[in-house]
C-alpha cells in the first residue's frame, strides 16, 4: 500500500505504529465503540491499512512497534488468518464493520476492550500474552475453539450474542472448547445470550464467573464437560438459565456458587456428574429450579442447605467426605426421598458416614434407622411385618432402650395382674413360694428360669396373659438379637 493512499486518520495510525504510540480518536475518554456506526471519516480506518502495518516491516530503529488505537471506526475485514504477528495489537473502544479473522494466527497480544464487533473468528489462534475482550459488545459468535493462550482470557463485563436471536440462530455465541489457557479466565459480569461452550478446555489458574449471566432458557447455558482447572471455578451470584453442565470436570480447589441462581424448570438445571472437585459451595442459594444431577461424583466438601435442593435429584454414586452446614439428620433425610430412581441405600450410607466424620454418632444412627424404614417400603408385605416388629420393638437395633421399656411395661402389667390373682400351684405342697415379679420374668425371658413358670398354672384370661408374655418375650429376644447382629456387622 502506498503512503499517499492514506486518509488523515489512517496517517495518524501509520505514523504512530513504529513507536507503539497511542492514537486516540475519542472526544470523550469514557466513550466506547457502541455508537461507531455513525462516526465519520475523521475516525475511520480501513482494516487493510492495519493489516499492512501488522504484516509489514514498518518500524523505527530502537523502538518497539505496536498497534495502539482507541475510538476508531474500522471498515472492511481485519484478516490475519494464519498470520504471524510480532507486534501487540490494542484496538480499544473501536467499532468493527466486519468480524476480525485471526484463525490459526500467532499473536503476541490482542486487546479489544470496550469495542463493538459482529463476531470474532479465532479458532486455533496462538496468543503469547493475553486475549482481552472485556466490556465488548459482540453480536455474533466468538470462536476460540482449540486456542492456545499463554496468559489469560479476559471477558469481564462483555456481552456476547443477541438477546433477540431466534431458534434459527443455533450456533453457540461463545466457543472456547478444547482450548489451553495458561493462567486465568476472568469473566466477571459476563453476559452470554445462548450457549457458552468450554468443553475439554484446560485452564492453568481459575475461572471467575462472578455475577455472570449465562442465558439459554430451555437449552444448555454452560457446556463445560471434561473441563480441567488448576485451582477454582467461582460463580458468586451467577445466573444460569438453562443447563449448567460440568460433567467429567476436574477442579482441585473450589467450585464456589454462593448465591447463584439456576433455572431450567423442564430439564436438568445443574449437572456435575462424574466430577472430581475439592469443595462444592452452593451456600445461600435459592431453591434450584430443575433437576440436579451429581451422579458418580467425588467431593471433599459439599456445602448446601436442604432448601436449595429441588424436587428431583440424581445422586446415585455421589460421595463426599464432609457435608455442611452441620444440621440435624431430620433436616437432611427428606432430601434423599427426592432421588429420581427411588430408594438408594448408598445415599443413606454416605450421609451417615458424613455425620460420623463430623463426630455426630447420634445423627448417624438416625440416618441408618431411616434407611431401614425406607427400605422396608420396598419389601413384600410379609417382610414388612417383620421389619415393623423390629422397628417398634428395638428400632432395628438403633434404639436398644426401647426393648427395655417394653420389658419394664410388660413386667409391671404381669406383676400387678398375678400379684392380685396368684395362679394355682401344679403340685400342692411342692411348689416354691409364689413371686409375681419373678413369675412374670420367667414367662418373658425364655433363657432365664427361676422355677416359677413350671410350678404354677394360671387360668382364665390370666392364662391368655401368660401366652402374650411368652410370645412377646420371644419377639423381643429375636429382634434384639437381630439388631445387635446388625450393629456388629456395621462395626
Amino acid at each position: 500500500m502506498e503512503i499517499n493512499d492514506l486518509t488523515p486518520a489512517e496517517r495518524r495510525v501509520w505514523d504512530a505504529f513504529p513507536r507503539g504510540e497511542r492514537v486516540d480518536f475519542r472526544e470523550d475518554p469514557e466513550e466506547n465503540g457502541s455508537a461507531g456506526a455513525g462516526w465519520g471519516p475523521e475516525r475511520t480506518v480501513r482494516a487493510e491499512v492495519l493489516t499492512a502495518l501488522l504484516l509489514g516491516r514498518h518500524r523505527a530503529e530502537g523502538q518497539v512497534a505496536g498497534l495502539n488505537v482507541r475510538g476508531a471506526r474500522i471498515t472492511g475485514k481485519l484478516d490475519l488468518m494464519y498470520a504471524v504477528v510480532e507486534h501487540p495489537i490494542r484496538l480499544r473502544a473501536c467499532w468493527f464493520e466486519r468480524k476480525p479473522n485471526i484463525y490459526g494466527a500467532q499473536l503476541r497480544a490482542l486487546t479489544l476492550n470496550d469495542s463493538t464487533l459482529p463476531g470474532l473468528s479465532g479458532a486455533t489462534v496462538r496468543v503469547d500474552v493475553a486475549l482481552r475482550l472485556s466490556c465488548c459488545r459482540i453480536t455474533g459468535p466468538v470462536r476460540l475453539a482449540g486456542a492456545r493462550i499463554a496468559g489469560g482470557l479476559f471477558l469481564r463485563k462483555a456481552v456476547i450474542g443477541r438477546f433477540d436471536a431466534g431458534e434459527a440462530d443455533q450456533e453457540p455465541p461463545l466457543q472456547v472448547s478444547h482450548a489451553d489457557i495458561g493462567t486465568d479466565v476472568i469473566a466477571m459480569e459476563l453476559t452470554v445470550h445462548g450457549q457458552t461452550r468450554i468443553n475439554g478446555t484446560t485452564v492453568g489458574g481459575q475461572i471467575n464467573l462472578n455475577d455472570a449471566r449465562l442465558l439459554a432458557p430451555g437449552a444448555i447455558a454452560l457446556h463445560a464437560e471434561n473441563l480441567t482447572v488448576g485451582t477454582d471455578v467461582r460463580g458468586h451470584r451467577l445466573e444460569a438459565r438453562g443447563t449448567f453442565n460440568l460433567t467429567g470436570s476436574r477442579i482441585p480447589g473450589q467450585l464456589y456458587l454462593g448465591r447463584a441462581a439456576f433455572a431450567n424448570p423442564d430439564g436438568v438445571a445443574l449437572r456435575a456428574s462424574s466430577c472430581a472437585i475439592g469443595e462444592v459451595w452452593l451456600s445461600s442459594c435459592d431453591t434450584i429450579q430443575g433437576v440436579v444431577s451429581l451422579r458418580r461424583s467425588q467431593f471433599d466438601l459439599l456445602h448446601i442447605s436442604p432448601d436449595t435442593w429441588p424436587a428431583q435429584i440424581r445422586i446415585d454414586g455421589l460421595s463426599y467426605r464432609t457435608l455442611a452446614p452441620h444440621l440435624p439428620a431430620e433436616q437432611r433425610l427428606p432430601v434423599l426421598e427426592r432421588e429420581e430412581s427411588g430408594y438408594l441405600g448408598y445415599a443413606y450410607e454416605q450421609l451417615a458416614a458424613a455425620y460420623r466424620t463430623a463426630g455426630d454418632e447420634a445423627a448417624a444412627r438416625t440416618v441408618q434407622l431411616a434407611k431401614l424404614r425406607r427400605h422396608r417400603r420396598t419389601l413384600p408385605r410379609h417382610a414388612r411385618v417383620w421389619g415393623l416388629l423390629q422397628d417398634v420393638t428395638v428400632g432395628y437395633g438403633f434404639r436398644p432402650l426401647r426393648a427395655a421399656g417394653w420389658l419394664l411395661a410388660l413386667l409391671l402389667v404381669g406383676s400387678i395382674a398375678y400379684g392380685l390373682h396368684a395362679p394355682r400351684p401344679l403340685k400342692a405342697g411342692e411348689a416354691p413360694d409364689f413371686n409375681a415379679v419373678f413369675y412374670t420374668i420367667d414367662l418373658m425371658l425364655p433363657i432365664i428360669g427361676f422355677g416359677q413358670e413350671s410350678a404354677f398354672a394360671p387360668s382364665g384370661w390370666y392364662q391368655w396373659l401368660s401366652y402374650l408374655l411368652i410370645v412377646t418375650g420371644w419377639v423381643l429376644a429375636t429382634t434384639t438379637a437381630a439388631g445387635v447382629s446388625r450393629s456388629l456387622q456395621r462395626q
